[in-house]
This record gives structure tokens, sequence and C-alpha cells, in this order.
């Protein structure tokens, strides 16, 4: 993983929205936020946006974070979703 300096710009804990796109299926919502709530437990509502030809979906999620090292590991989860392509 990256070296990133989450720890020296912000301060903890904090709401970071990750943006998670992924193929078009209709459970890619539902597989977002139950990462989100295996790390973070909450109350979630997505945003989903599709792409222009509709084969991709962007969904955006805003969890409560406590540290540089939750931040990546919630990076890290998102990521290994089977069908999301690219977590920002």
């Amino acid at each position: 993983m990256q070296k990133t300096r989450f720890d020296e710009l912000v301060e903890f804990p904090c709401h970071f929205t990750f943006k998670v796109m992924g193929l078009a299926k209709p459970d890619l919502p539902d597989a977002v936020v139950a990462v989100a709530q295996e790390h973070a437990p909450g109350d979630y509502s997505p945003s989903v946006k599709p792409s222009s030809k509709g084969n991709y979906h962007s969904v955006s999620i805003q969890v409560k974070v406590e540290s540089q090292t939750h931040i990546e590991t919630l990076y890290k989860a998102l990521a290994d979703i089977e069908d999301v392509r690219y977590v920002l």
C-alpha cells in the first residue's frame, strides 16, 4: 500500500467519503454497505451514479474513521469486493 499522510493532514475521528467504482450489478451498493458496517458500524445511505454507458456504477459512502490505519483497512476491504474495479 502506498504511504499516505492522512495522520498529518486529517484530524481524527472524522467522516471520510469513499468512492467505489464497480460493475453495474444491483448488489454492489449492498456489498459496499456491508463492508462499511463490518469496519465502522453505522447508518449508511450510499449514493449511486451509473456511468454514461451504464456498464459501471459509482457508489459514494461516507464513513466515520478513527485513524489512518482505519482508512487503509477500509480501502483494502472495499477493493476486495469482487465486482469493484477502483476505490477512490
